[in-house]
């Protein structure tokens, strides 16, 4: 097997790699004014209210690099703040990227990692316009933050559900999850071993899931197109139990929601059966799916009903009765907030 070709950091220096992975960026955006070669980015957003989102991801917290390549990871990095721009109902514009290596990472690491952040900021139509790298002695660190806009109107925040709303989510649940779990019991399995052949087949489209996420601006134009306006919005990151919990808490309501209305895709139940898990646990708690979890008034029912890849999972109630699942045999279970906690101790 050919080796891969290697070069040093330390040969380009900070600026240099600056250069080396910003010098192709074509900007798309009218609203940015200066990117990438200034100290710092100028924009401009005259009629909109402007929406920023950050997010910082720590190797051995966030990701794997055993089982993560560094282009699906630049994927992913981008995908998530990107994400955090549509649950407001916001375009994203702009992107910032700062990175912090250890000496481990060679300049052709780098270029993997901003192949996978261009192309998704590139399915997007975001500019990269800006960052820093810096030295680390504990791995790599990504902080990213995607600015984005939307008119004043058009802002969906997480406190506007009202009692008899509806609670959809777009896609299905629990897929990454499932995909985070078979990656890790088979670097399990291979754990110490020079050759590593898994087999995954019959299980992609739970490694896309987790491995390279999608934003759904095509749910948030969908709902543009139709003339709806959720009341309340958020992405489900943490999974679908804590996001409803966040927007209950916000809204001061309560909320009913059905086990078999939640969306569940065929590998994720077969996976969760071969695992000996509750694929409804897996669908609630799991996380990272990046689907929309939002509430609309109860006269859009017909409206959103009809909408492909949309799902009515329940409706908001009054806050004293709390929040609800019923499952498929009628049984009532308060919701819990079991989903991912980077600040729980292990």
């Amino acid at each position: 097997m050919q080796e891969k070709q290697r070069t040093e950091i330390a040969t380009l220096g900070e600026f240099g790699l600056i250069r080396r992975l910003t010098e192709d960026i074509k900007l798309e955006n009218t609203s940015t004014r200066y990117g990438v070669g200034d100290d710092a980015a100028v924009l401009s957003y005259p009629d909109s209210e402007v929406l920023v989102t950050t997010d910082l991801l720590m190797e051995g917290v966030h990701f794997d690099l055993t089982y993560v390549p560094l282009k699906h990871l630049g994927y992913k990095s981008a995908m998530v703040n990107i994400s955090d721009i549509y649950a407001m109902n916001g375009t994203p514009r702009q992107m910032t990227v700062s990175l912090a290596l250890s000496k481990r990472f060679s300049i052709e690491d780098m270029e993997e990692f901003y192949a996978g952040l261009k192309l998704a900021c590139a399915a997007h139509h975001v500019d990269i316009v800006g960052g820093d790298t810096t030295s680390s002695l504990t791995g790599l660190a990504i902080s990213i933050t995607c600015i984005g806009d939307a008119p004043k109107d058009r802002i969906v925040y997480r406190n506007g559900a009202h009692e008899t709303d509806l609670i959809c989510v777009s896609g299905d649940l629990g897929a990454a999850y499932m995909g985070l779990q078979l990656l890790e019991r088979e670097k399990k399995v291979f754990e110490g071993q020079q050759e590593v052949n898994p087999d995954f087949s019959g299980k992609e489209y739970l490694l896309e899931r987790q491995l390279k996420p999608e934003a759904r601006g095509d749910i948030i134009r969908k709902l543009a197109e139709h003339h709806i306006l959720p009341t309340a919005m958020m992405d489900i990151s943490d999974g679908l139990s804590s996001e409803l919990m966040h927007i209950c808490s916000q809204s001061h309501t309560g909320c009913r929601i059905y086990e078999e209305r939640i969306p569940l895709d065929y590998q994720t139940a077969v996976m969760a059966e071969e695992l000996n898990m509750n694929v409804t646990t897996c669908a609630l708690n799991g996380g990272e799916d990046y689907e929309l979890l939002f509430t609309v008034p109860l006269a859009d029912n017909e409206k959103v009903s009809q909408l492909d890849g949309i799902r009515i999972i329940g409706y908001i109630t009054k806050p004293e009765l709390g929040l609800a699942l019923i499952t498929r045999d009628g049984q009532e279970f308060e919701l819990k907030a079991q989903g991912w906690n980077p600040l729980r101790e292990s």
